[in-house]
């Protein structure tokens, strides 16, 4: 919880200097942040590099930096790493560009969304699926595919903080309830 209010103030911190200087830098600022944050996620041994309390700020600093000079970012975003590794929050990063990138989306407009079906979709049906949704919610929208197999059937869609739950296994499950009830 404390990590979450933590990210997200340093988001909203970049993100106002971004806004500041204008859309462009700001959606760059979110490109490069999650361009880092993703590189710190791909690795699971630099996350660990960075919580763990042994290596001092120094230390810490120098990583990040060869992590940043791979993915070449704006002054300020480089000078935002740094004072997050001055305050040893580095760890936070990936959290920091997922707040960031929410807050983007927001004011463009965008729904983030995942969509959970037994077997993969061909592209086709994804692009229609995404079309028909993104009509009825009138908004934009960034739709990720993924497969379970134990829903045994159907769809569960999540967008934004709503489940819609058409699964088999969610229907079987009401079913069950509603004969335990004697419905």
């Amino acid at each position: 919880m404390i990590g979450n209010v933590v990210s997200r103030r340093y988001a909203k911190a970049l993100f106002a200097v971004g806004a500041a200087k204008g859309e462009a830098e700001q959606a760059k600022y979110g490109e490069q942040l999650v361009a880092i944050g993703a590189s710190i996620e791909d690795a699971p041994e630099a996350a660990a590099f960075f919580k763990n309390p042994a290596f001092n700020v120094d230390e810490k600093k120098a990583v990040l930096n060869q992590l940043i000079d791979k993915v070449s970012v704006d002054p300020m975003v480089k000078n935002f790493c740094g004072l997050l590794a001055d305050k040893s929050r580095i760890e936070m990063l990936p959290a920091i560009a997922s707040d960031y990138k929410a807050m983007i989306d927001a004011v463009s407009g965008v729904i983030a969304g995942e969509l959970i079906t037994v077997s993969e979709l061909n592209e086709e049906r994804k692009s229609a699926i995404q079309a028909n949704l993104e009509k009825q919610a009138g908004k934009k929208l960034e739709l990720s595919f993924a497969t379970d197999k134990e829903i045994l059937g159907g769809i569960v869609l999540k967008v934004g903080d709503k489940v819609m739950d058409a699964s088999l296994k969610a229907q079987l499950q009401i079913l069950k309830e509603n004969i335990k009830r004697g419905e």
